[in-house]
């Protein structure tokens, strides 16, 4: 027979901003949270410049797609570190 185990949330460490999950980052504090504030605040502002100022559907895609690439790669950087 083999031993079933539970499906736990990590634990994060003493003053960790957040927790590693299968490849990603959680927030694990109030300052991880507050991080994320401005990430989302930026991918909404760039849908928002990229859907009102372009004249093409492809020109708000090839705007959108860069800048959420760079804003995930920044904001898992930073997660990595403070985890």
């Amino acid at each position: 027979m083999t031993k079933k185990t539970k499906n736990r949330r990590p634990q994060a460490k003493a003053g960790a901003w957040f927790i590693p999950i299968r490849g990603s980052y959680l927030p694990a504090s109030a300052a991880g949270w507050w991080t994320y504030l401005p990430f989302v605040a930026y991918l909404i502002f760039s849908v928002i410049i990229g859907i009102n100022d372009t004249s093409s559907a492809a020109v708000a895609i090839l705007f959108i797609v860069p800048n959420w690439i760079a804003a995930a790669v920044v904001v898992t950087y930073i997660a990595a570190r403070k985890s």
